[in-house]
């Protein structure tokens, strides 16, 4: 899911982003990549590909991948990049799938990754339905459009023979939405993944000249009050964790938006869902809430953070205080999320190799914040950036979500230069 970090809260006090150049060195190395005779009937290749690229949308996109649950469409897509030739391939811990490309130095290791799964539960139609020149279907553009992205660049990169100096990690992803919490992206950084990798490329999204490069941070909590319950007459007078759960709310809320309010990086909060309760003559024995803050700036996703927490002890104290029988409620504030943030510098070759790229195909470059699977290497300090597959798209997370394929050769064409760019031709 690619969440943009808008620059249009109008509450808070910010500076207009600065524009940020591209060197002339980053330039002339665009340049002398498409000057590659490989590399131009590459190019080529790609837009002849095109009826190929969008028969492979379909049929992926028709394959359900609901969260947790990716494994068919894991197995078709790890079939399909089997097909078409690379040096090993295998599924990891997390379901992610894996197809090293080796480089002839291989010195350095490079992934190239979109994501598998969609936010729609099982049994949602994901049938393609056409309306002229658009395709309807659930998970059609997020991220359907950037599997298909991968299996074209690496069918390009073999058919006109392009080696590369590092060695290349084509990916598709598992859990990069909602509670899936990123969890595919962070095996592949953590010990039980593929070794040191040294830059990031995930493609999800299609707008072509967007760059993020900084990672929205976000942290997602389920706080849970609970008590022993009882008859709403006969019990009166115990401890009711609905009480403490709508003074933890409105204390938290109150500090929060003072809190957000401060001048510097955009932080926000959200109480999203609320439950808990049986009947409306009985104290409740449960009542939770689940709740979301997210900044590109650790230190104020950590700020508001500790002040949901401060709410809660409050809460639970003066409920506690104010019972006239019965035990004592207790909480549980259990993290269900957590996506780290922080920033690359657009000095950085990957940023500056990308907008070099998109200037070249006519594209006005345009650095982003957002929340993808670039947050887990941002916030390691690895190189790491997410862009558009191409085309247009709309509706994403809804039934309605669409994809025309405009000018969509041009995100994989893009794919590619940033690829090569960090990965280098091999003479």
């Amino acid at each position: 899911m690619l969440t943009l970090s808008s620059s249009s809260f109008n509450t808070f006090a910010q500076e207009k982003p600065k524009a940020v150049r591209i060197s002339k060195t980053h330039q002339q190395a665009i340049t002398k990549i498409t000057s590659n005779t490989k590399v131009k009937k590459a190019m080529q290749t790609i837009v002849d590909l095109e009826p190929e690229t969008m028969s492979n949308l379909v049929l992926l996109t028709e394959i359900p991948s609901p969260p947790y649950k990716e494994d068919v469409r894991a197995a078709k897509f790890a079939e399909m990049i089997k097909a078409l030739g690379v040096d090993s391939i295998w599924t990891d811990t997390a379901g992610n799938v894996i197809a090293l490309r080796r480089g002839s130095i291989g010195k350095k290791r490079i992934v190239l990754e979109a994501h598998m799964d969609t936010v729609f539960p099982e049994g949602t139609d994901v049938k393609v339905v056409k309306r002229g020149d658009t395709l309807y279907a659930p998970g059609i553009a997020d991220d359907t459009r950037g599997l298909t992205s991968v299996l074209t660049l690496l069918k390009v990169m073999n058919q006109n023979n392009i080696k590369t100096e590092a060695d290349v990690l084509f990916v598709g992803t598992t859990g990069e939405e909602g509670q899936g919490d990123l969890r595919g992206v962070k095996n592949l950084f953590s010990a039980a993944g593929p070794g040191k990798i040294d830059s990031f490329i995930g493609l999800d999204g299609t707008a072509i000249g967007v760059i993020i490069h900084r990672g929205l941070g976000s942290h997602r909590h389920r706080v849970t009050f609970k008590g022993p319950g009882g008859h709403s007459f006969g019990a009166f007078g115990l401890a009711n964790p609905h009480n403490a759960l709508g003074r933890a709310i409105h204390y938290w809320v109150v500090e929060a938006d003072k809190f957000a309010l401060q001048s510097g990086v955009p932080v926000t909060y959200n109480v999203a869902v609320t439950g808990g309760g049986t009947s409306v003559n009985s104290i409740p024995f449960e009542s939770w809430m689940e709740v979301d803050m997210r900044s590109e700036s650790p230190e104020r996703l950590n700020g508001i953070d500790e002040l949901l927490q401060v709410a809660v002890k409050k809460a639970l104290a003066e409920e506690n205080a104010m019972k006239k029988m019965g035990k004592d409620l207790t909480v549980e504030v259990k993290m269900i999320g957590n996506r780290p943030s922080g920033s690359n510098d657009p000095s950085l070759p990957l940023v500056q190799h990308a907008m070099a790229s998109m200037k070249y195909l006519g594209a006005e470059p345009e650095l982003k914040g957002s929340s993808t699977n670039a947050n887990i290497p941002i916030s390691k300090g690895v190189p790491a950036i997410t862009i558009g597959s191409g085309g247009k798209s709309g509706n994403p997370h809804s039934l309605n979500e669409w994809y025309v394929n405009d000018k969509g050769y041009l995100g994989i064409q893009q794919a590619l230069l940033v690829l090569l760019a960090e990965a280098g031709i091999a003479k």
